[in-house]
């Protein structure tokens, strides 16, 4: 029985230890130094070679023809929509129970992100959308929670930006985070829940997915090269945000003299 205590107590400690090796923002920071060139790097030559095959290789859908082209810029954003959300939402849970110190900046910086590939879901949504049903838009389950999940990402950035106090404002939103992830399975199973013009998922199974392998692998590709984007971008504006709180902490300390 002792065994067993102590054996989750170790875990625990790991666990803890995990969670707060990037609470030092000079560590961060190296290691962000060394990710940087390669998530760079990464997101040109996975988006080129996704967009290639995608546009060129990958052959017409049998029933939409070239118009299905869309998916290969679609599907992944909306992929990105959900992480990032989810990311946000674990980061808010960090901040206010561990008062982690990097979390809330990773997800202040993230929200932006986020809500412009949200933005470039619903519009390429649309675009494809048009030539499909005949329509910009319909209010059914899928489109609805997903311009729902829109404007969460706008309320994340407004309340942070709506105090004067940058740890009140952080704190607001971090619950608006927690309390607007469950739209986040709502989005994801809104086409199983709900009858909606909607196309079910594009990769249901790995072992089965409903496309052809030749347009899963520009899919898949894509997908890759839009988390790299986002660690791209996501490492210069956590480096702005962690500049932004010393010079804030220098200004309350000479005033504070």
């Amino acid at each position: 029985m002792a065994t067993r205590a102590t054996g989750a107590t170790r875990r625990g400690r790991t666990r803890w230890a995990s969670i707060h090796f990037f609470a030092n923002p000079a560590r961060f920071l190296r290691v962000a130094r060394a990710v940087y060139p390669w998530a760079a790097g990464s997101t040109a030559a996975l988006i080129v070679a996704g967009l290639v095959l995608g546009l060129y290789v990958a052959p017409p859908d049998y029933q939409q023809g070239d118009a299905y082209r869309i998916i290969f810029v679609h599907v992944p954003a909306a992929w990105m929509s959900l992480f990032i959300y989810v990311v946000i939402a674990l980061c808010s849970a960090a901040s206010l129970v561990w008062r982690h110190p990097l979390a809330d900046l990773v997800a202040k910086s993230s929200a932006p992100v986020g809500a412009a590939f949200t933005f470039i879901t619903l519009l390429s949504g649309s675009l494809w959308g048009q030539p499909m049903w005949g329509t910009w838009w319909v209010w059914d389950a899928r489109l609805t929670s997903m311009l729902i999940l829109f404007f969460l990402y706008l309320g994340y950035i407004a309340l942070h930006a709506a105090f004067d106090d940058p740890a009140k404002g952080a704190r607001v939103a971090a619950i608006l985070a927690l309390v607007g992830v469950v739209n986040v399975p709502i989005v994801k199973f809104s086409v199983d829940w709900w009858n909606t013009l909607h196309q079910p998922a594009t990769i249901s199974k790995i072992d089965a997915p409903s496309i052809d392998s030749s347009m899963v692998a520009p899919l898949l590709l894509m997908a890759a090269g839009f988390m790299a984007y986002y660690v791209t971008v996501l490492i210069p504006r956590v480096r702005a945000q962690i500049a932004s709180r010393r010079i804030r902490n220098l200004r309350m300390a000479q005033v504070s003299r």
